[in-house]
This record gives structure tokens, C-alpha cells and sequence, in this order.
């Protein structure tokens, strides 16, 4: 797997690259921000390690660039240790974030453990649940159903990630960009329905799942 690395201290990345070449991971190195955002749009590599303090374009602007065509694994790097800093990383589609300093050998477990949860959608392909994001569909076991562009939007985000849970403000904002204001209510009638569609594909597994206090998520669960 390809991994790019976007950071403009050189040390620092000099220190990861041979981590995660020991690793036996192929690494891509960035120092400026507009020219890794071309070339990761170009080029797309199994996973991003973003800073965030970047000369040209920040790290927010490509992450939230990125984004918008793709739901490639992003981790964040950065001193900024600021709660609305972190909290607008991961709400705009970074998925964890490690501040400075920080171990290599903490950052190389994370880079694993993020490759381990969103590689887990092609095993929950194999058990014949399958996305048709061009035709708006969803596949069961050979039997597919249309959706909403709404729909759409709640199932493509959470089966990109399988196991990472959402709060409704991160969904909100993945199926309304224009900001619009909408309540929570909205979010959990609209996820409703989405599970009320794959029930009737799939009596016997579960898809999107409530967890108490914190979100919904998408797992295969018998």
C-alpha cells in the first residue's frame, strides 16, 4: 500500500518515511500543499498522513477537497492541540488525527489500525452487500433497492468506514453541504428509512447500527 505523507518539517518526514518503510508501506512525500493536493487528486495513494500547518494550501482545504471526490483514509498531523481545531478535522472528513510530538511508532499503529477498519468494506462486499453509487442502489445478495439522494449520502459515508461511528452533526454535514439547519430528528428519520430499505433486502444481518449517546455506524453483524 502507498502512503502519503504531506508535511513541510523534513526531519519529521524523514522519520516517518523510514518507519513506515520498514514496514514494507510505499511512501509518497509532500512538503507543500498545493502541489500534494494536485498530485493526490492525480494520484490517489492508500492513505494520507496530513499536516495541517502547510506553505501553499493547509491541511483543512485538502482534506475538505478531497473529500469531495473521495473517501481515501486521512490522518492528521499537527501542533495544534486547539478542541475546535480537532473537532472541525474530523468533521470535515479527516479520519483520526495525532497531535505533536508524537511517537513514529504510534503514528505506523495508526496508519494499521485505519487501513484495518475502511479495508473492511471489501470483506463486507464479499458478503454480497454492494453500493451502486452511480445508480443509486443498494445490492443485497442479489437483489438490489433504489434510494434517496439522501440515502445515498448516509450509506456511502458510513460504508466507506465500516466500524467508525457518527454523530448526527458529522452526518448532517456530509448530506446537507449547504449547511442548511436541520434537527436531529431529521437525521434520525432519514436513517430510519435507510434501515427500514436494507431490512426488507436482508432479514437476517443488521447494517446501520444506533449506538446509544454517540451516532450510528455502519458493520455487517448477524
Amino acid at each position: 500500500m502507498n502512503i502519503a505523507i504531506v508535511e513541510d518539517e523534513p526531519k519529521l518526514a524523514a522519520v516517518l518515511n523510514e518507519y513506515l518503510k520498514k514496514e514494507e508501506y510505499q511512501t509518497s512525500l509532500y512538503s507543500d500543499g498545493t502541489d500534494a493536493l494536485q498530485q493526490l487528486q492525480l494520484n490517489p495513494p492508500d492513505l494520507i498522513l496530513l499536516d495541517l500547518m502547510l506553505p501553499g494550501t493547509d491541511g483543512l482545504t485538502i482534506c475538505r477537497e478531497i473529500r469531495k471526490t473521495s473517501n481515501v483514509p486521512i490522518i492528521m498531523l499537527t501542533a495544534r492541540v486547539d478542541e475546535i481545531d480537532r473537532l472541525l478535522g474530523l468533521e470535515i472528513g479527516a479520519d483520526d488525527y495525532i497531535c505533536k510530538p508524537y511517537s513514529p511508532r504510534e503514528v505506523v499503529a495508526r496508519v494499521k489500525a485505519v487501513l484495518r477498519r475502511t479495508t473492511a468494506i471489501d470483506a463486507t462486499d464479499n458478503a454480497d452487500f454492494v453500493l451502486l453509487e452511480d445508480e443509486a442502489l443498494v445490492k443485497v445478495n442479489g437483489t438490489s433497492c433504489p434510494l434517496t439522494q439522501v440515502e445515498l449520502s448516509l450509506l456511502k459515508t458510513m460504508h466507506a468506514h465500516p466500524g467508525r461511528i457518527y454523530n448526527r452533526q458529522q452526518l448532517m454535514h456530509r448530506i446537507y453541504p449547504d449547511n442548511r439547519v436541520v434537527s436531529d430528528r431529521t437525521i434520525d428519520s432519514h436513517v430510519k428509512k435507510l434501515r427500514q430499505k436494507l431490512k426488507a433486502l436482508d432479514t437476517e444481518n443488521e447494517y446501520v447500527h444506533s449506538v446509544y449517546g454517540l451516532g450510528y455506524k455502519f458493520e455487517l453483524m448477524s
